[in-house]
């Protein structure tokens, strides 16, 4: 498993229930976390069983690690949207062990640690059908061939990773400002929304590098709008 991070959204398994408390396991891991029941779910809550209970599959959001390794869990703070996504990663991963293994056989469990130093399976083997290098110092050049060509063979379905960003300016020349900062986000469906509002649409295999390079596109266009004066904020 990767470096945990706070902010990070996790699938867990539900383990057990202490009176106001639940605990769960991280997936892939022997990682426990903790869920208060204030982070369950908003509002009032009569019965915490109609939430969680033991052996379920939740997506969780990171709040705390403490120094001791603590690691403090929110249910209620996962969108619908960010719970699909995790879920599709997983499937993902799962399927890209079945392929490993079916390659690898016993070697399986030293590649998976080894991939996991580098970053997440799903990732690694995307960036791999670039350039196999790395795979191949890990798995051998002909285990590699191998791998990318069932990989290169498999139909992946797309997903569509999707922001809402607001821009607004009173400056004269303040369309051409705003089509200025649009033109940052290459590859990505923009669509008007309303006054200000636009939608940013970005389709890709792989969720995590997606979001992860919609984001990279916000932060410049958000830094390109306070310089030339129009302004910027993400729903």
């Amino acid at each position: 498993m990767n470096k945990l991070e706070v902010g990070d959204k996790v699938l867990c398994t539900v383990d057990r229930i202490i009176g106001t408390a639940v605990f769960v396991k991280l997936e892939g891991s022997n990682i426990e976390g903790e869920i208060v029941m204030s982070e369950i779910a908003p509002g009032r809550i009569r019965n915490i069983r109609d939430y969680v209970v033991p052996k379920k599959k939740i997506v969780c959001k990171i709040l705390r690690i403490s120094e001791s390794g603590n690691i403090e869990l929110s249910l209620r703070r996962v969108t619908q949207k960010e719970k699909k996504e995790v879920m599709e990663q997983n499937k993902q991963e799962k399927s890209y062990t079945s392929l490993l293994k079916s390659v690898l056989g016993n070697g399986l469990e030293n590649a998976i640690k080894e991939i996991s130093n580098e970053k997440d399976l799903v990732s690694f083997l995307e960036e791999a059908k670039l350039n196999s290098e790395k795979l191949e110092k890990i798995v051998g050049k002909e285990n590699s061939k191998k791998i990318l060509e069932i990989l290169n063979t498999q139909k992946k379905k797309k997903t569509t990773v999707k922001k809402e960003i607001h821009l607004t300016t009173i400056k004269p020349n303040g369309i051409t400002l705003i089509k200025k900062v649009l033109s940052l986000f290459k590859e990505v469906e923009v669509k008007y929304i309303s006054a200000g509002r636009y939608s940013l649409g970005l389709e890709s295999e792989d969720i995590k590098i997606a979001d992860k390079k919609l984001k990279e596109m916000i932060d410049l266009a958000e830094k390109e709008s306070k310089k030339v004066g129009v302004e910027f904020s993400v729903k």
